[in-house]
C-alpha cells in the first residue's frame, strides 16, 4: 500500500505524488481532518495521489480518493476548454480541490503560478496579477471574492476568471460580464477532481444525468475519484464505477446546459411547501439594499420550518422584513418569503470560501 502524507501542497510535493515517486498526499495539518482520515494508517488503494479533505459544510470531514488519472484528466480537460495551458494566479487555499487544481494545471503546463499572499483584496489582487508574466492567464476564485473584486480592472487581464465553490447570484454575474470580465462558472467537487462543470456544459469526457425521482445530479467520467477515505459505506452509496451521485438537485434548461438548484437536504418544507433556498437568495439578492444573502430553514413548531434571510446590507441602506417578503413573492410562491431577516455584518464562511450554513442556522 502507498504511505500518506499529511502536509501542505506545494508544486515539489504534488509533482511527487502525481508521478509516484513520493508518497501520495494529503494536503492538511489539520488536526480535525487528520483524525478523521488517519494518514498514518495505510491506502485503500495503490494508484491513490491525493486525498482531498471535504469542506466539512454537513459535518465531519471526508477524503476523497483521486488517482492521478483522475487529477490529470480534470487538467487537461479544463485546458482544452479554456483554449490552452496558461498561467495561474493561486487566489484560493491549496487546502481544497480548487486550488489543488490550480497547482496541478500549472504543473501539467510548465508554468509557475503566482500567489495571492493573505486575504482577498483589491489592492492585493492587483498587485498579484501584476506580478503575472505569461500571455495567456488565469486565475479561480469562489463568489464572495469575485463580488470584492467586481470593480476592479485587473480581473480584466484574465483570459478566463473560474467562479466556483458555491453558486453565485445572477445579478453579480451580470456586473462582472458587462463591465467585461470572461467569468467561466464552474461546477464540481472534491469527488470529481474539481469542478467539470462549465457554464452548465461537461468538459471533455464528463457527462451528467439527472435521477427521475429525486432531480440528484449524477456525473461521470474519467475525473471520478475512487471514493472515500476510510467510509466504505459511503463509497458503496456514492460511487458507481466511473460516476458519482452528487448531494445537488438539478434541471436542464432548453439548451440541455446544466443548472444547480442547491443540496437536496437544504430545501426547506415549510407548511408543508418546499422552498429551495438558492432561488430565494436569487431573487433576494436582487433587491438594492442586499448585498450578501443566505437562506437556511430553521425548525418552527407552526411551519415546520420557517425561511430565514440572513443579509449584508449595502452601506447607509435598510432592509425591513415585509420589504423582504414582498420583494420575494413578488416573484415566488408566497411560501418562499422569508418569514425572518437577521441582518449581519459579514456571512460566516468556511475555509473555502464557501458559506458555512451550518453556524448560520445554528
Amino acid at each position: 500500500m502507498r504511505r500518506l502524507l499529511a502536509a501542505a501542497a506545494t508544486l515539489d510535493n504534488l509533482s511527487a505524488a502525481l508521478d509516484g515517486t513520493g508518497p501520495a498526499l494529503l494536503p492538511s495539518t489539520d488536526p480535525r481532518v487528520l483524525d478523521v482520515l488517519r494518514p498514518d494508517e495505510p491506502l485503500e488503494h495503490d494508484n491513490v495521489a491525493l486525498v482531498v479533505p471535504t469542506s466539512g459544510s454537513t459535518g465531519k470531514p471526508k477524503g476523497a480518493l483521486l488517482t492521478a488519472a483522475n487529477v490529470r484528466a480534470s487538467a487537461e480537460a479544463s485546458a482544452q476548454h479554456l483554449g490552452g495551458d496558461g498561467q495561474w494566479l493561486l487566489a484560493i487555499p491549496a487546502t481544497h480541490i480548487g486550488g489543488l487544481q490550480v497547482l496541478i494545471r500549472s504543473l501539467l503546463a510548465g508554468t509557475v503560478p503566482v500567489l495571492l499572499e493573505g486575504p482577498t483584496t483589491v489592492s492585493s489582487f492587483e498587485a498579484a496579477t501584476a506580478q503575472l508574466t505569461a500571455s495567456k492567464r488565469f486565475v479561480s476564485i469562489v463568489p464572495t471574492q469575485l463580488r470584492r473584486l467586481v470593480d476592479s480592472p485587473a480581473l480584466l487581464a484574465y483570459d478566463a476568471v473560474l467562479l466556483g465553490g458555491a453558486a453565485a447570484p445572477p445579478t453579480l454575474l451580470a456586473r462582472a460580464r458587462k463591465a467585461g470580465v470572461r467569468v467561466v462558472t464552474t461546477y464540481g467537487m472534491s469527488e470529481t477532481s474539481g469542478g467539470c462543470v462549465y457554464d452548465g456544459v461537461g468538459l471533455a469526457g464528463v457527462t451528467f444525468a439527472l435521477d427521475d425521482r429525486t432531480h440528484r445530479i449524477r456525473l461521470s467520467g474519467p475525473v471520478v475519484g475512487r471514493g472515500y477515505r476510510l467510509r466504505p459505506d459511503l463509497t458503496a452509496t456514492s460511487f458507481d464505477k466511473h460516476s458519482f451521485l452528487t448531494a445537488d438537485v438539478g434541471e436542464l434548461d432548453d439548451a440541455g446546459r446544466l443548472v444547480v438548484l442547491g443540496r437536496a437536504d437544504h430545501v426547506i418544507v415549510t407548511g408543508g411547501e418546499k422552498v429551495a433556498p438558492a432561488s430565494v437568495e436569487d431573487v433576494l439578492g436582487e433587491h438594492p439594499a442586499v448585498a450578501e444573502l443566505a437562506v437556511v430553514g430553521i425548525s418552527d413548531a407552526e411551519w415546520g420550518h420557517r425561511v430565514v434571510a440572513c443579509v449584508v446590507l449595502r452601506p447607509g441602506q435598510t432592509l425591513t422584513l415585509e420589504q423582504a417578503r414582498e420583494h420575494v413573492a413578488a416573484r415566488l410562491p408566497r411560501a418562499a418569503a422569508p418569514r425572518e431577516l437577521r441582518v449581519l455584518d459579514a456571512l460566516p464562511l468556511l475555509g473555502s470560501g464557501k458559506i458555512d450554513r451550518m453556524r448560520l442556522a445554528r
